[in-house]
């Protein structure tokens, strides 16, 4: 199949947004925890404090419904991918909890709500035998801009400040963003959608699943880079380079796992995904070693290219018209929990930090009790 041919426009529209998105995600993230140690001052409850603001917009991302009643989804797109740009741009300039909150709250309803289009318009612009291909694509596409955002700060990290590394990455973000705010991503005719938010019985395993995973995924966002800089003393260019690391891995593993979903089918790849889970975070509890919690930390990253099955798998039990209003509320349901666990693991860290990773194990592996349950309509 050919998705340059049949879809050109709409999937260069996504590549260029998704791969912006990536970069400014990738740079906040690979500064954000050195920032707040060394710069702000923060200890582990003030970063959970900090995380759990970031999730916020994404608990709320059922407003996108209502969002499109007055904006097109592409220009939506494009606008949140602006306004990410902006919040990253400005956290160099507020070195306090409540600072970061804030900066950290604007960057952050860019990215959630961009993923929510993004999410929406490549399922309903492409089937369910191409949609694993073209999010494992894209995820190749976000891993190269990874590669150079991360290449980049590995060499100006010496040179320049905080303040300065923050901008640069966040001007680059909302300029793209703003160069496709009047772009027309023509990709054929597809399923008017719903406007209204939508809750249906027959979808409850996507509902849970995607629960599980934003609680889950929180306690590897919020944490797992925190451990490596706070525990093992990790420098601003060594979590730069195991970023560079994952990207230069996941640049090949994407597009190979969504050509493992259409192939072998969701419930066997997120078997694996949780499955490799378990074993990570319990690894983070127990090991005192550098080297190993690295490989740890790559592995987990790695694993993560498989959650866009969760999405694929609700695509084939779907009604069209259900898809932009149910990713919104799939977003919502995801960041319930993480809109909690930061905190909860901050308190729990101030106890014992492997508290933290064993509750990630556990959530891990009832998540992979709960993936033997997909059935979808090529399967039964």
């Amino acid at each position: 199949m050919d998705i340059h041919a049949q879809k050109k426009r709409i999937y260069l529209f996504l590549i260029i947004l998704t791969v912006a998105s990536a970069m400014g995600l990738q740079g906040w993230r690979t500064l954000i925890n050195n920032f707040a140690v060394e710069a702000a001052g923060l200890d582990g409850l003030g970063m959970g404090v900090v995380q759990s603001v970031r999730e916020i917009p994404g608990f709320l991302a059922l407003l996108v419904v209502y969002l499109l009643l007055i904006i097109r989804e592409h220009r939506l797109a494009a606008l949140s991918v602006l306004i990410m740009g902006l919040g990253v741009a400005g956290t160099g300039l507020f070195p306090s909890v409540w600072g970061l909150a804030l900066t950290t709250l604007v960057m952050s309803f860019g990215f959630h709500y961009f993923e929510t289009c993004n999410q929406s318009l490549t399922l309903q612009h492409f089937d369910s035998a191409t949609a694993p291909i073209v999010f494992g694509r894209l995820r190749g596409m976000m891993s190269v801009g990874n590669l150079i955002m991360g290449g980049a700060i590995f060499i100006l990290a010496p040179v320049l400040e905080y303040t300065q590394l923050f901008a640069l990455v966040g001007v680059a973000v909302a300029v793209a963003g703003a160069s496709m705010l009047w772009f027309e991503p023509r990709g054929g005719q597809t399923e008017p959608q719903r406007k209204t938010m939508v809750l249906r019985w027959k979808y409850w395993l996507y509902y849970l699943l995607t629960f599980l995973a934003g609680a889950r995924r929180q306690i590897f966002v919020a944490f797992s880079v925190f451990l490596l800089v706070e525990r093992f003393g990790f420098s601003v260019r060594e979590v730069t380079a195991l970023f560079v690391l994952n990207n230069a891995i996941n640049w090949f593993a994407g597009p190979w796992i969504g050509r493992a979903v259409v192939r072998l089918g969701e419930r066997r790849v997120l078997s694996v995904e949780y499955a490799g889970l378990v074993l990570v975070f319990m690894v983070y509890a127990q090991t005192g070693s550098k080297a190993v919690v690295a490989l740890m930390y790559v592995l987990d990253h790695l694993l993560f290219n498989c959650a866009f099955a969760i999405r694929t798998y609700f695509q084939k039990i779907a009604k069209p018209a259900d898809i932009a209003p149910s990713m919104a509320v799939g977003f919502t349901i995801n960041h319930i929990a993480a809109v909690v666990v930061p905190v909860t693991g901050g308190l729990l860290w101030l106890v014992d930090p492997a508290m933290v990773f064993y509750a990630g194990a556990g959530l891990a592996l009832v998540s992979l009790v709960c993936v033997q349950l997909i059935r979808t309509p090529a399967a039964s």
